[in-house]
Formats: C-alpha cells, sequence, structure tokens
C-alpha cells in the first residue's frame, strides 16, 4: 500500500463516517499521511482526527477512535493506533514491501507520473488502473512530454526552450522553469502553471557559462538544488567522488543496473519477494534478526526491522507524493532532497543486504528478492533524475 493509497482509504474511513452520522463534518478534499517522525510508531502517521476535531466539536482522540475501528482490517493496514491528542499511526501488512517493488517494476518509467497527482498511475475516472497502464491518463507519448528531451546519453537544453536561450543571470530561472514543466506534467496538471515560478536568488551567470564550467549534469544539479529564497553554490568544478550528492545519485542509479547486470552473469533475475535478515550491522545482533516484516503474530517479541530497510521502502512509496507536492509548491529543489535521500537509503540498504551472493553461494529467492527491490531503487532514481533533466546513467 502507497502513502496515497493509504490516503484514499482513510479519506473513505471518513466519508463512511460522515455519511452514517458517526461525524457532522465537512468531507476533506484530501488527506495528508506521512511517514512519522521518529520511529517506534508504525509505518505512516496522519493528523486528519485532529483537524476534524473543531469541526466536530468533539476531542480529537475520539475523533481518532471512530475512525480507528472503521479502519481496522482494512486490507494492507496491519495495525491502526492512537497516540498523542489525537494522531493516527499505520502499521502495513506484511506484504507492502512486496506490492510496492512490483508497482514500480511493473510502472517502469511511468512509477511517480500520474493523472492526477494521486501517484498511483490511475487517472479520474478509473481507466488505466492496471498495473503499468497509464493509458487512462495520459495518451499514447505521453511520457515523452514529461521527459521532454531527457536521454540517457545526456540531457543538454530542449532545442526552443527557454534553457537552451537563457541569458546571463537568467540561467537559474530558464532550469527552475524546464524542471517544473516536467513536474507538472508528471503530477498530472497538464502544463497548467497557475503558481508561476517561485522568486528565485539570481546567480551571476549564464547556462552556457556554468555548463562549460561544471557539464550539463553539474550545472542543472547546483542550480536546482537550493529552496528558492537560499542561494546557489557554484563549485570551482564538478567532484566525481561521494561527497558530491548528485555523483552519489547518479552512481546509485548506476550500481542499481549494475546489480541487475551482475546476476544476469549469475544466471538469475529479480523476483519481488522476501528479503530476508540483514547480513550484518544495523543494531540487531546477527542471531536474532527477523525477516523484513515480522508477521503480527510475533511483533511483540521480534526485534524491530532493520532501519536501512525501512527507509529506503518509505522513499520509494513516498516517491509519487513527492512529485506531487514539488509541483504544488514550485519547488524542483524537494524532488533533488528527495533523490538524495533515497540514494544514501539505497547504499545503507545494499550493505546491510547485500543483492547478490557472496564467494561459493548459490543465488536463492531472497536474493533475487533483493535484487528486485534494488531494481526498483534504480528506477525510482532514474525517474527522478530525468524530471530534472539530469542523466539516468547505466553505467558511471
Amino acid at each position: 500500500m502507497t502513502p496515497a493509497e493509504l490516503s484514499r482509504t482513510v479519506l473513505r474511513s471518513v466519508r463512511g463516517a460522515v455519511e452514517e452520522q458517526e461525524l457532522s463534518v465537512p468531507v476533506p478534499a484530501r488527506i495528508v499521511v506521512e511517514p512519522p517522525p521518529r520511529p517506534g510508531c508504525g509505518d505512516y502517521a496522519s493528523n486528519v482526527a485532529l483537524q476534524l476535531a473543531g469541526p466536530a466539536g468533539r476531542p480529537a482522540r475520539e475523533v481518532a477512535e471512530i475512525l480507528r475501528k472503521r479502519l481496522a482490517g482494512s486490507a494492507g493496514i496491519a495495525r491502526v493506533e492512537i497516540a498523542g491528542p489525537g494522531f493516527l499511526n499505520f502499521t502495513l501488512g506484511d506484504g507492502a514491501l512486496i506490492a510496492l517493488v512490483r508497482d514500480v517494476l511493473a510502472q517502469g518509467d511511468g512509477y511517480g507520473v500520474t493523472g492526477a497527482g494521486t501517484g498511483t498511475g490511475q487517472s479520474p475516472d478509473g481507466v488505466g488502473d492496471a498495473p503499468g497502464d497509464v493509458s487512462g491518463g495520459a495518451s499514447e507519448g505521453a511520457f515523452d512530454g514529461v521527459f521532454n528531451g531527457v536521454f540517457e546519453g545526456g540531457f543538454g537544453p530542449v532545442a526552443g526552450s527557454s534553457a537552451a536561450a537563457s541569458p546571463a543571470g537568467g540561467a537559474r530561472e530558464a532550469v527552475v522553469d524546464e524542471a517544473l514543466g516536467r513536474i507538472d506534467a508528471a503530477a498530472g496538471l497538464g502544463g497548467r502553471r497557475d503558481g508561476g515560478r517561485p522568486a528565485l536568488m539570481p546567480v551571476p551567470y549564464g547556462l552556457d557559462a556554468l555548463t562549460a564550467r561544471l557539464g550539463s549534469d553539474e550545472a542543472r544539479w547546483v542550480l536546482l538544488r537550493p529552496a528558492a529564497h537560499d542561494p546557489v553554490r557554484v563549485p570551482e568544478r564538478p567532484v566525481q567522488r561521494e561527497s558530491n550528492p548528485r555523483f552519489r545519485v547518479q552512481y546509485a542509479c548506476a550500481r542499481a543496473r549494475a546489480l541487475v547486470r551482475n546476476a544476469g552473469e549469475l544466471g538469475f533475475v529479480s523476483e519481488p519477494g522476501d528479503v530476508g535478515r540483514p547480513a550484518a550491522g544495523d543494531g540487531v545482533p546477527a542471531d536474532a534478526r527477523p525477516a523484513s516484516r515480522p508477521s503480527a503474530r510475533h511483533a511483540a517479541a521480534a526485534p524491530v526491522p532493520s532501519r536501512s530497510l525501512h527507509a529506503l521502502q518509505t522513499l520509494l512509496a513516498t516517491y509519487p507524493s513527492v512529485i506531487d507536492a514539488a509541483a504544488r509548491l514550485r519547488a524542483p529543489d524537494r524532488v533533488v532532497r528527495h533523490l538524495e535521500a533515497t540514494a544514501d537509503a539505497f547504499f545503507r540498504w545494499h550493505d546491510d543486504f547485500p543483492p547478490l551472493p557472496v564467494g561459493e553461494q548459490k543465488p536463492l529467492a531472497v536474493h533475487r528478492a533483493r535484487l528486485a527491490l534494488a531494481e526498483a531503487s534504480g528506477t525510482v532514481l532514474a525517474n527522478g533524475l530525468r524530471l530534472l533533466g539530469i542523466s539516468a546513467p547505466a553505467h558511471l
């Protein structure tokens, strides 16, 4: 279950409570679910009960209990708990990771591209709701429009775009405009630019000069990475090492693709499934590590699941909602930061859950499952890089 699906499930519970007169409130247009602020609070959390408490004229925890009863037992949700003044904390079912990986791999380049900003590849009228089927939300060739001018061999300015002929000092505006055009299309805004472009702190360089100095990818990254109100810090030269966030993201993307190639040479392919136990580290003794998610029957006694696995799962699942937020808030830097976090989480998970057999070990089902998660990670990283107009290398 993705955050968008969970949000719709919670929204249905609110609508049901209103229809059956358990609550007397206006039904909100959307409900936000987010990763909780600290570990041990489930997979996602929502403050919807606190938002509805005022209009309902009831305590927030009372509203939360009404919704909790309606949500308990919903498909994909293992547990719903009330925390603090009325937050709802959700723990997803055992198959959540497997379903997420299948969804990402099925949609491929279309993961994060929506008909209405839902993050599911589903159009408003429900057409095209099969995995990977986006026919209802986009016409043939729509992905080419989303990734306008973007190809894996290199990402120069799109012919005829503002970035292709940016004047000196207008480099940031040109690159942000171009990225927002792709992000708007991915979020289903259909080219509508109601929010305009945010006021940006200027840079004293034209795009041609920056590209000549840094290369196309680095130039675009340094222009897109800061928030609109922050200054752009231009390095003297591009640094091809892990201290450079752009290089780290591209390296993670290339590493994920290399794993798929290496697995093919070993004679196996990816298959979503249980990724097993961490190999080492992560704060849990090796002889006490559970599978990726303990069953509900053993949840109380089992150690906390791997933090690296949970972090990567959350970042992959929330990628579509980040695209939606970047479009609404006119903030392509949100995509940049999400890609950086995803790359860092991928490397931590990769160290804890090696996708390839070691030494004389034969490929097992757990290796196929880990390879599928690595492949899904590479898909998300590549999709995000393309939206920014930056290359998603297969080799680095």
